[in-house]
């Protein structure tokens, strides 16, 4: 088997207009037409996609509760990491800046989905 290209990450909200809301205005990812017939929201970052899917039973698995970024997460780069850090703030989003002296900094949606933003 060879795998050619990386095409998209599902993560599981139980909210979508939440999820919505911090997706696209919050983040500020754009939305792509998607022509399934269950509750979703398609996201085009680059080349790849994020597909939220909705769920009625949303599990917390994180093994660590105090380093963010030891958990399962995305990883997005960003151009401007206080700009970005400014703006999660005043949408009351907890963050957490990243232990490892990187310019990064991890978030989560309204479902606990964690997000890491670096600079790059």
């Amino acid at each position: 088997m060879k795998i050619k290209q990386y095409l998209h990450t599902s993560i599981l909200v139980s909210d979508l207009a939440k999820s919505e809301y911090f997706y696209s205005e919050i983040l500020g990812l754009a939305k792509v037409e998607r022509s399934l017939n269950f509750p979703g929201i398609w996201y085009q970052i680059g080349d790849f996609q994020l597909h939220l899917i909705v769920s009625e039973k949303i599990i917390d698995d994180r093994i660590d509760q105090a380093k963010w970024g030891r958990n399962r997460h995305i990883a997005f780069a960003i151009e401007d990491l206080a700009s970005a850090q400014a703006k999660l703030l005043a949408h009351n989003c907890s963050v957490q800046v990243s232990a490892s002296g990187r310019s990064a900094l991890f978030t989560h949606d309204p479902d606990g989905n964690i997000i890491e933003l670096t600079e790059l």
